[in-house]
């Protein structure tokens, strides 16, 4: 479920993006310049981007926080990637939307390195 104030963004974007797009569609009907006609397209093309970028942003910052938070309670004290967890959780704040994908992949891994840890754990 996304947070209602980003679903209110998103949408005010989109219906700002329709009405761009209305516009350029009677730019076209009125043979304006192709010049003024790729301005509003790339108006148009950015808006969108940001639109995309804050939903991105939100899923990825969620998924990331659950993902650290999980590894922090799969790790016993000793499992040797406390650091690395940490290091995560400190960086969490401040990655860039093009770092969380990154992050999350790191994440991942040691998620995976974490299961196979606990699961010898409990053989022994």
């Amino acid at each position: 479920m996304l947070p209602k104030d980003l679903t209110r963004d998103i949408k005010n974007r989109l219906k700002s993006i329709s009405g761009q797009v209305d516009g350029i569609t009677r730019m076209l009907d009125e043979d304006k310049s192709p010049k003024a006609i790729l301005l509003q397209l790339k108006s148009v093309e950015s808006a969108l981007q940001k639109a995309h970028h804050l939903l991105l942003d939100e899923v990825y910052r969620k998924t990331l926080a659950i993902q650290i938070v999980n590894a922090r309670n799969s790790c016993p004290g000793d499992c040797g990637n406390e650091d690395k967890i940490e290091a995560l959780r400190r960086q969490f704040p401040d990655l860039k939307l093009e770092e969380l994908t990154l992050k999350m992949e790191e994440l991942e891994e040691l998620t995976q390195w974490l299961e196979k840890y606990l699961k010898e754990e409990k053989k022994v």
